[in-house]
């Protein structure tokens, strides 16, 4: 969210005191690109400095030459990868679609201009970020299962209805309050969606038993959700797109309605700490 508000803050600032529409679709639109590749150094910097927990460190210890290796320990563990696989579905489609395709919704189906819905998005995702650490207090004295379950349950309750009153919407003040309505909805997820994955594994697999079942989930159906709801609009059912994300939501409730409350029932309690 952090990269996310960046961005849109960097296009605000584009669109409103440095460029013309015209440079902006010409050439502009480049500018933060060239900007996130000279970032990448930054990543490499931070990956070669970062030091490993205390749980990992003593996992490595006890480990010897007969012990086996992290792909044959990770299938060992089939019912944790696909509980990520059922965390991330719904809230990667409602994620992406908020944070990615929200603007060209806004424009192309809301009927505002570029300015407009960046602008929206941009304050929207502000008021989003803000509230993750608020939501994160909350699963930490109630646990993450009733945030989860109560994301499922309004998640598939306000989707079409919301994304509906977005399309229709006769001020940006309305569609600004429509969209935080729906971020605040998905903070109940996003705040503790990577937590949640990591405390289903030990440490000596968390990173790839969480990551690589959580990056082909949001690959498969985040990084999709714009090009689902494009076509969509194109052949013109763009309703379905808002009952193909209550579709994935509701997966993901099942998920959460069946599942211990990782809060107390979890891989990380006990283990060496920083």
């Amino acid at each position: 969210m952090g990269g996310q508000i960046l961005a849109l803050g960097l296009l605000i600032l584009l669109q409103k005191f440095l460029l013309t529409d015209a440079q902006l679709h010409e050439w502009g639109w480049r500018i933060p690109f060239a900007i996130g590749a000279v970032l990448t150094l930054g990543m490499i910097y931070l990956q070669r400095h970062l030091q490993e927990t205390k749980a990992y460190q003593a996992s490595r210890a006890k480990k010897t030459s007969s012990s086996p290796g992290v792909w044959k320990q990770l299938i060992w563990h089939p019912k944790a990868m696909l509980m990520v696989v059922g965390l991330t579905l719904g809230g990667t489609l409602a994620f992406y679609t908020a944070i990615v395709y929200m603007q060209k919704y806004l424009v192309n189906t809301g009927g505002i201009s570029m300015e407009d819905a960046t602008l929206i998005t941009f304050l929207g995702l502000l008021v989003f970020a803000l509230a993750q650490p608020l939501f994160g207090i909350l699963s930490d004295r109630i646990g993450r299962r009733p945030l989860l379950v109560t994301f499922g349950v309004l998640g598939a309750l306000t989707t079409v209805p919301i994304m509906k009153a977005l399309s229709t919407a006769s001020s940006n003040l309305e569609i600004f309050g429509l969209l935080v309505v729906y971020l605040l909805i998905l903070s109940l997820y996003s705040s503790i969606s990577v937590v949640v994955k990591a405390e289903i594994f030990p440490a000596e697999i968390r990173v790839i038993g969480a990551g690589l079942p959580h990056a082909l989930t949001v690959a498969l159906f985040g990084g999709s959700a714009e090009y689902v709801a494009l076509w969509l609009k194109n052949i013109g059912h763009e309703e379905w797109f808002y009952w193909y994300i209550t579709l994935g939501i509701l997966i993901s409730l099942l998920m959460f309605l069946f599942m211990k409350d990782t809060r107390t029932n979890n891989k990380i309690d006990g283990e060496p700490y920083g």
